[in-house]
């Protein structure tokens, strides 16, 4: 079959201003406009007395089948059913609505909704100019925020919801409906079942209304959500969704209350997962590094981290290894737990990963003076540990030795 054989040209006459799909029952309205019946049925019933395309105020909410145009629709259809045997899923594809029919379709949001959020999702992403278009209607984003608020167990409809926010991102100044507690459940029943693109798109959605101590707070004091975004961050997941779990992460983990939650819901083992496997790709590598170094700068994290010397062996092998921001985080982590605390734990699981030969080497590389400075610091431990050992040993000789 040749590409063009995949595509098929729909006649624009034959499709329904309101539902844009081919229209299998076509009738007139008073002002001559023709629409698929079950579409302008719900219009009217909604309790709209204008034409949707003309907005006219209707004379008489009659209309007429408009036969002639039904015929040329079948005959149309038959030849492309000769030629395709799926023509019927194909030809009602979703195709980019104008501005004008997309006023229609925000107008008759509550009839038919996740058709209608389909195509508005289509016109959303063709353009920056259409997303500014839909900013500017007040009345679309009050409508998709109460799908969020009013949401039950329709994944595909919620999906389609996250969606549009996902891409309007940038255009939703007013954020605080999204930190409603429904929103929020929307966003945790998404995460629970919701497929990887929808999954990834509500975790950037997350991040991004965790502008302040009290969204941060908020967000992960919500029963569920921070157990399933740490779930994401399992090596068997979508990388894509993997990195964006760990932006969130670092974002809402600044204030003490949520650091301490998300070391609770075990992240620091997911995270101890994701930098000993070999094949993790540097973002992902930067990132985890990145977080361990915020939940290294409270009392649990930096517990948890120097007690568990996989974890810190596998912190050693990133000096040098991947970029200088993941050599950067690591170092800081390392200081952390070995120079600031002195944890004799944690420095010999250091010094066994062959960590004194990293840090000389990073006294030598163009790294930056905060690297650098750390390095040091951190000889001076290591350099003192082995002059205790070594008197130590010269110690317990003395005493063996006879004079």
């Amino acid at each position: 079959m040749g590409r063009d054989d995949l595509y098929i040209t729909i006649p624009t006459l034959f499709r329904c201003p309101i539902s844009l799909d081919v229209m299998k029952s076509p009738v007139s309205l008073c002002t001559g406009v023709t629409y698929d019946r079950g579409s302008i049925q719900r219009w009217l019933d909604s309790g709209n007395n204008t034409c949707p395309a003309t907005m006219q105020v209707l004379q008489s909410k009659e209309f007429v089948p408009n036969r002639n145009l039904q015929r040329l629709i079948q005959i149309w259809f038959d030849s492309v059913a000769g030629r395709q045997p799926n023509a019927e899923s194909t030809v009602n594809s979703v195709v980019v609505p104008s501005q004008d029919q997309v006023k229609i379709l925000v107008k008759q949001l509550d009839n038919n909704c996740f058709s209608s959020l389909t195509k508005i999702v289509c016109f959303a992403r063709e353009s920056e100019e259409n997303r500014e278009f839909l900013a500017r209607m007040d009345e679309f984003l009050n409508a998709v925020f109460d799908f969020m608020r009013n949401a039950e167990t329709d994944i595909k409809l919620i999906e389609q919801v996250v969606n549009i926010l996902d891409l309007m991102l940038s255009k939703i100044l007013e954020k605080k409906p999204l930190l409603e507690s429904n929103c929020l459940s929307t966003i945790l029943l998404v995460l629970q079942r919701g497929s990887s693109d929808s999954q990834i798109q509500s975790v950037r959605l997350l991040e991004s209304i965790a502008v302040d101590g009290e969204s941060k707070l908020k967000i992960a004091e919500k029963e569920g959500l921070l157990a399933e975004l740490v779930k994401s961050l399992s090596k068997e997941k979508d990388p894509r969704l993997i990195e964006a779990s760990l932006s969130c992460l670092i974002a809402i983990t600044i204030p003490k209350r949520v650091k301490t939650k998300v070391i609770q819901s075990g992240t620091i083992p997911e995270l101890k997962n994701l930098l000993s496997e070999p094949n993790t790709s540097v973002s992902i590598i930067e990132k985890s590094l990145k977080l361990l170094e915020t939940l290294s700068s409270c009392k649990e994290g930096r517990m948890e981290i120097l007690h568990d010397s996989i974890l810190l062996q596998a912190i050693v092998k990133k000096v040098l290894k991947v970029s200088s921001k993941a050599t950067e985080h690591a170092v800081t982590i390392l200081w952390s737990v070995c120079y600031l605390f002195r944890d004799e734990r944690a420095q010999e699981a250091v010094a066994s990963s062959n960590g004194v030969t990293k840090f000389l080497l990073l006294m030598q590389s163009n790294c930056s003076p905060a690297v650098r400075q750390m390095s040091a610091d951190l000889l001076k431990i290591f350099r003192v540990n082995s002059k205790s050992c070594l008197s130590s040993y010269d110690t317990k000789t003395t005493h063996i030795m006879p004079f």
